[in-house]
């Protein structure tokens, strides 16, 4: 076994991580994780109002109607509208931000600019149902259907385009100069003028010529050939396995697997959370098991690994002082999900025993735990987002409205997950005995 295991390490080593290193230094997905991470912070704000309207106790919306008005839940939807509502603006600026920062670009007008085409390509149509004739008719606005997680795939390619359009145009010096007694300010405008002339035409231009098509706007384009599909695979069992699978693969080689995988699979999840967000409000059932809370609930209890067992085992049970130590260091870390200290300390990085139930026990929880709100016995997670450092049990009452059945899926997935760790904990704890009485002998 440790033969292959040692051969597995290797053929990482050679084969993974040179591709892993280049996507994780991409600069476009770079971009689209540090945008999309910059929306966070609001989403949770959205989030905790949104926890506090749908609070599960028999007598609470006649308590705070009692104290707040009838209105109430209504006044509380408004900080979730403009946070998940505009989640595709918040992108739109976000992503284009962050990759004009890579280029040594103004990174406030190329965000402006992203922005400017994104409204463009956006349907300016809204279809309005008037009540007493029945009859739908369109009313000139902005569609703010699309300003939020529906939207997002297209802020992040209009993002990248106009990024791309205005770092040529600087690049081949077809930008309006200024002389340097003109302060920056102004003339940091006049230099975006000509690319950013030319970005708003090119939007102008896919709009107007996809409204002649049967697609009718980008975003439908989007929506038929990219984002259905994507939204189709990435929220399917498959997909979430093989979404565990690559954080904890690229967390072996001590590349920061979430980072990596998020930038790829964020705009995914995010989609879906957001649909079951609006599936919770409207009252109706949740459509989606897989989200970006999904993971933090079943495959990250103590973080990539699902190492919050094996932390208790290296601090109560190890018999090696290493193990022992950096048990105890990684206890109160491991219960907010963090496991740094754990993967580089222990360490689990190319360790060829620790590698197997690193990679098998989140693939397990991942299953379990699909598999409970397949059947109905678990309630899918509402949309909300928690901070990624919430602790175990927590997580999932908060993520489901209050469900206990998430509470004791999230204990059945950690005694599964301490029996997948537990004998290989045995092994490398009698094996680092022996090093350290070896060592201790030859000291004396």
């Amino acid at each position: 076994m440790s033969k292959i295991m040692e051969k597995l390490t290797k053929f990482l080593e050679e084969h993974f991580v040179p591709y892993a290193a280049k996507v994780a230094n991409q600069k476009h997905l770079q971009a689209v994780r540090d945008g999309l991470v910059m929306s966070m912070s609001l989403i949770i704000i959205g989030s905790i109002f949104l926890i506090i309207g749908n609070i599960p106790l028999a007598g609470y919306p006649t308590f705070m109607a009692s104290i707040f008005g009838e209105e109430w839940k209504q006044v509380l939807g408004y900080p979730v509208s403009v946070t998940f509502g505009l989640l595709g603006i918040f992108v739109s600026l976000g992503v284009a931000y962050r990759l004009a920062e890579k280029y040594d670009l103004d990174a406030i007008t190329s965000s402006i600019v992203s922005l400017s085409a994104f409204m463009i390509v956006s349907p300016f149509k809204i279809p309005f149902l008037i009540k007493d004739t029945n009859e739908t008719v369109n009313v000139s606005g902005i569609n703010l259907n699309y300003m939020g997680a529906k939207g997002m795939f297209v802020a992040i390619i209009i993002s990248i385009l106009t990024v791309e359009v205005i770092r040529f145009f600087v690049n081949k010096g077809i930008v309006i100069k200024m002389p340097e007694s003109v302060p920056p300010a102004v003339s940091k405008s006049f230099t975006a003028m000509i690319p950013a002339l030319f970005v708003l035409i090119l939007a102008m231009i896919i709009r107007v010529g996809l409204e002649k098509t049967s697609w009718g706007d980008l975003h439908n384009f989007i929506t038929v050939l990219v984002s259905k599909p994507l939204l189709k695979v990435g929220g399917s069992y498959f997909g979430a396995l093989l979404t565990t699978l690559f954080i904890t693969l690229l967390w072996s080689v001590g590349l920061h697997g979430s980072s990596i995988v998020q930038a790829v699979m964020m705009p995914i999840w995010l989609t879906m959370m957001d649909q079951n967000r609006l599936a919770f409000e409207a009252g109706k059932e949740l459509p989606n098991i897989v989200t970006f809370d999904f993971f933090y609930f079943s495959a990250k209890m103590g973080g990539a690994g699902s190492t919050l067992m094996l932390v208790f085992f290296m601090a109560f049970l190890a018999k090696s002082k290493h193990l022992r130590e950096i048990g105890k260091l990684s206890i109160l870390p491991g219960l907010f999900n963090i496991n740094e200290p754990v993967i580089f300390g222990v360490p689990i990085v190319l360790n060829p025993l620790l590698l197997i139930p690193f990679l098998i026990a989140p693939l397990v929880a991942t299953t379990t735990s699909y598999i409970a709100m397949n059947i109905g016995l678990v309630p899918k997670l509402t949309g909300i987002t928690l901070p990624w450092t919430t602790p175990v049990g927590i997580y999932g009452f908060l993520a489901t409205n209050g469900s206990l059945a998430a509470v004791v899926l999230t204990l059945v997935n950690l005694i599964i997950i301490g029996l997948i760790y537990y004998p290989f904990f045995k092994v490398y704890d009698e094996q680092k005995v022996k090093e350290e009485l070896l060592i201790d002998n030859l000291q004396k």
